[in-house]
């Protein structure tokens, strides 16, 4: 469903303010699902973007592909995306720790 949207937003040096939240909440009202692009020049990664985004307009990180973010929040009044009754999202997987360098090194070597 969302393969075709076009980002809405762009968020950028400034990260997720109460002012891009303001703006990601009024576009999940007008379409339900959007795209929010986190510029690299944001000083938090897209993970924490998204968490943030979603934090501050009450809504759900669908999925998040390099740095792109896709937020679903339904309709209060008209829902315009139907999510079939008794639909359980998958539980979230959990991030493996990343490795110090000096590890994966130290791997290679043996």
């Amino acid at each position: 469903m969302a393969h075709a949207l076009k980002p809405v937003l762009h968020v950028g040096k400034q990260g997720a303010t109460e002012t891009v939240g303001a703006a990601v909440a009024r576009a999940l009202l007008d379409h339900e699902l959007i795209k929010v692009k986190v510029l690299s020049e944001s000083p938090a990664s897209p993970d924490d973007i998204a968490a943030a985004l979603a934090k501050l307009t009450s809504s759900d990180v669908v999925q998040r592909i390099g740095r792109t973010v896709i937020l679903y929040k339904p309709h209060p009044n008209k829902q315009k995306i139907a999510i079939p009754k008794g639909y359980t999202a998958p539980p979230k997987r959990k991030a493996e720790p990343k490795k110090e360098a000096s590890e994966e090194a130290s791997e290679e070597v043996e």
